[in-house]
């Protein structure tokens, strides 16, 4: 499991904004080491949003997207206190999700 995303998300005149900061190495697997040896390809494969359950947003990523990843979207209707959901998975299997309360 990846470290924790920062994720905020605000409402304002019922569209909520949310900006993800996911911690990720993103490695392409065409990078070498001092070796000279091939850093195998590690990256985040999937992202998806959920709001009260519901999906909201969902993305196929690869290996061009770069470390540490930002990701903001929009969407209408979401309320003051509610929860949104953010889920990652990567390449290895490896996932991670958290959540914020809509501000």
């Amino acid at each position: 499991m990846g470290n924790p995303m920062r994720i905020r998300a605000t409402e304002n005149g019922g569209v909520v904004d949310v900006k993800v900061l996911m911690s990720h190495v993103m490695e392409t697997g065409q990078r070498k080491d001092t070796a000279g040896v091939a850093v195998p390809a590690h990256f985040i494969q999937t992202v998806s949003a959920t709001y009260n359950g519901a999906m909201i947003m969902e993305a196929d990523w690869g290996p061009a997207v770069s470390k540490d990843p930002f990701w903001n979207f929009k969407f209408k209707g979401g309320k003051k206190g509610d929860k949104v959901t953010v889920k990652w998975v990567d390449n290895k299997g490896d996932s991670r999700t958290d959540e914020a309360v809509i501000a």
